[in-house]
Order: C-alpha cells, then structure tokens, then sequence
C-alpha cells in the first residue's frame, strides 16, 4: 500500500508493506543520494529491528544512538545528547537521521534532525500502533518541557515514512492498547464506518484480519487533513480531538500512569460528555465512545478534578489569549472546532 503526502516540495511517500524492513534501501535510496546514516532507537527497539534495519542498509555507513525508552526521554535535555552523537560521527548536511521507534522516539528524533545544522533528512519508520497511524505522519515533531507536553517543536516533514505492520506483532499489550486511542479518534472525526467497524469487534485479536487497512484510512485521513492545514491553524486541529485533556492528565501524572492513548480516551469521553451536557453534541454520543473504549481496554477517567488540570490547559498551545479552541463532534465522525474558553471547563467535576 502507498499513500503521499502532497505539500509541494515538502511532499512525501508512505508506504505500508509486510516486511518492508528487510529491503529498505531500496526505498531509502529513492530519496537519499548521501552516504552516512544516523539511526536512533531505543532500548526496547533497537534490540530487535536495529541490527536487521541496518543490515538492509549496506550501501551507507551507519552509525546508531540508542536511548532510554518512554516519554522521559523526549525532553529537552536529551538534544545535546543526539547533538554530540551526531558531532561524534560526522554527520553532515548531506546526511540522514532514520528514527526507529514509537512517537516518543519519532518527535524527539525529528526535533533533533530538524534543528541540526538548520535541517537534515529524515526518515520515519514507526514502530508503535500509535505511532504508524498518527506521530510518524504530518511533520510535527517536538519534546516536552516540565510545564508540559510538546511545547518546543516544529513542522519538519519526512523525505519518507515506512510502516511494516508485522512489528506490532512485538509490542506489549499496553503499547498495542494506547495505540487504539488514536485509531478510534480518527473514527470519531472523521470515518463514522470506521468507527462501527471497530465497535463491533470483540478485541484487538479479532480486528488483526482488517490491521493494514485500518492503519491506511487512518494515515490516509491524516494525510488528508495535513494537505489541507499543514500548519495547524484550522482542519488539523480536529486531530487534537481529546487532546486538551490528555496532554494535561500526562503531564499531572509526570508521563508514569496514563500512557499517551490512554489519555486522549479518557480525553475523548470526557470533552464528549461535557458537549452533550452543552447541547453541543448529539445525545448518546459520549457512551457510543464509552462502549468502544471498553473493547480495547482503554479507560474513560483519571478521577481527578477539573480544577486541577486548568492551569495546564493555560499552557496548550490551543489556548490564544484565553482563547481555547477545542475540537468537539456533532455527532461521530463529523467534527469541528468550538472556539471557547476556560469557563467551558467550569461545570465538570471529576474526569
């Protein structure tokens, strides 16, 4: 399956393809003619797709940096550390950053290429449910700051995006699970089909048959959203749909609890219920996304107060002036952007 990105001379090629790892040169030849490689990974991944990634890579000279896993290691002081490695091995402009790994490893891996003597390729092979369907398509990349999640970053889009669903086969459960936050969101904005289709199986398990198409529609609706907004200022905000409160509930639990997806389901109902108590959403709504979180194992609350998340949602960087645009459905698949403020936050008790 191929799918591209059409941004002018930002555009880009994804390709979704069992097995894909084992002849990546010949796609990474298509858009890169230099001859050093700088893979970074990290300490769950590398183990067991870095040396075969390499390996399909003996026409360049590749060098390899390695880091911790989780959402830690995406932070600011992490970047001198990509820095000296690449310094160490004499990457140059005319060079290649290949980030191997999940969304943490993808952003942080992208902010560091994106910023490197003002800008050196990259190539995003996502190896995270999560990440295949949503951080390794669009060009947002960025770590995270102590006040909050993302809040240093920059568009900087792929050359090239290479997905091979068989690693999924490798994640623990709960990396398979915060995954699926993100494909039901995309069913929730956009994709009403989809979204049944996946309300009406029993388990991951039982989606496995349909996998490489469900991540297609979702990076096909990604991709669609992207070549219409590609700097976030009107239809990719829907992407964020759930997002205003996932990103504060990591954050409050210093990233240790809630993974990513896990966030932005409890975020999904959550904003939901809210709307629909607004009349701002259609009736019934809310538990629609409650019953299809219940089959993948997702929770819908934190049981924390709304109070004290505020002052993190000051930070988002949907909040302009007081200003807060949140993204909220009609009814599911049909989103949109509801320009607010905090007071839409002021009636909800424990979320």
């Amino acid at each position: 399956m191929e799918l591209t990105v059409n941004l002018d001379k930002n555009s880009y090629p994804i390709y979704i393809e069992p097995g894909i790892l084992s002849h990546v040169e010949q796609y990474v030849s298509q858009v890169f003619h230099g001859k050093k490689i700088m893979v970074i990974s990290d300490d769950n991944v590398f183990p067991l797709y870095g040396e075969k990634l390499i390996h399909a890579l003996p026409s360049y000279q590749c060098n390899s940096l390695v880091l911790p896993h989780g959402e830690t290691t995406k932070s600011f002081q992490t970047l001198p550390q990509i820095y000296a490695a690449m310094l160490e091995h004499q990457i140059t402009r005319s060079d290649l950053v290949i980030a191997l790994g999940g969304g943490v490893i993808g952003d942080l891996a992208g902010f560091a290429a994106s910023s490197y003597l003002r800008g050196i390729k990259l190539v995003q092979i996502p190896t995270s449910l999560l990440a295949q369907v949503d951080s390794s398509v669009g060009g947002k990349v960025a770590v995270d700051l102590p006040q909050g999640k993302n809040l240093v970053g920059a568009f900087y889009h792929p050359k090239l995006v290479l997905i091979a669903p068989e690693v999924l086969n490798t994640l623990p459960q709960r990396y398979i699970t915060d995954g699926m936050g993100e494909v039901i969101k995309y069913g929730c904005i956009k994709d009403a089909d989809l979204f049944e289709t996946l309300r009406a199986r029993r388990s991951f398990d039982d989606l496995k048959d349909q996998l490489a198409s469900i991540i297609y529609r979702c990076v096909d609706i990604k991709r669609i959203v992207v070549e219409q907004d590609q700097f976030d200022t009107g239809e990719r905000m829907l992407l964020n749909f759930g997002h205003t409160l996932a990103h504060t509930i990591e954050q409050h639990f210093q990233y240790e609890r809630e993974s990513h997806g896990e966030a932005v389901a409890i975020g999904m109902y959550q904003i939901t219920k809210i709307a629909e108590e607004a009349g701002l959403t259609k009736a019934g709504e809310a538990d629609k996304i409650r019953q299809v979180l219940k089959v993948y194992g997702l929770p819908t609350e934190c049981n924390l107060p709304m109070s004290v998340l505020t002052d993190a949602v000051k930070l988002d960087k949907k909040n302009l002036d007081n200003h807060l645009n949140v993204v909220l459905l009609h009814q599911i698949g049909d989103s949109y952007v509801y320009p607010t403020n905090l007071d839409f936050f002021e009636k909800a008790g424990n979320i």
